[in-house]
């Protein structure tokens, strides 16, 4: 998993100093790495939810952020992502994928499939990334984005990438 070492490097030389997650499988690597960084605070949300508004107040206190979350919490938040257009500050999430590519749990398919639509309705736009080749340049497309243009932008790690889970 050397793509998701090579994720973090490009978040942290973006200045990147807040992480937001709830705990994921798919992001381990990137939370286990904001947890060992003194330069990052790693704050772990009991709802994804929570990630908006530690974004939000991380923008108005001059300070970049990323919430990382699974395609359910896409579900969890839809509310609260909505509001991020209205309130006009730039925020990135990177969301890993279910439903998708060889996924064995049937109830991970209907938020999977509704990611996309659901974003895109809202104003956020969807990168979508399915191999490693393509993580640095998706990743830093978004990050200009989100941080020159004030825009809201979801990376979507793909099942390819990131591999489907057993079950």
């Amino acid at each position: 998993m050397n793509w998701q070492n090579n994720l973090f490097k490009i978040l942290k030389k973006e200045d990147i100093k807040i992480f937001s997650y709830v705990p994921d499988a798919g992001h381990k690597i990137l939370i286990d790495n904001a947890i060992k960084d003194t330069t990052i605070t790693a704050i772990p949300l009991t709802s994804e939810e929570e990630g908006i508004g530690i974004a939000a107040g991380s923008h108005l206190g001059g300070l970049k952020a990323v919430l990382l979350m699974q395609s359910s919490g896409v579900g969890n938040c839809i509310n609260q992502l909505s509001l991020i257009n209205h309130g006009q500050f730039p925020f990135l999430t990177i969301v890993t994928m279910r439903g998708e590519f060889g996924e064995g749990n049937p109830w991970q398919y209907a938020m999977g499939q509704a990611v996309v639509p659901s974003l895109n309705s809202i104003g956020i736009n969807c990168l979508k990334i399915d191999n490693e080749y393509d993580v640095e340049s998706t990743v830093k497309a978004a990050l200009t984005m989100v941080f020159k243009s004030e825009r809201s932008v979801a990376v979507l790690l793909s099942q390819k990438l990131i591999g489907a889970k057993a079950f």
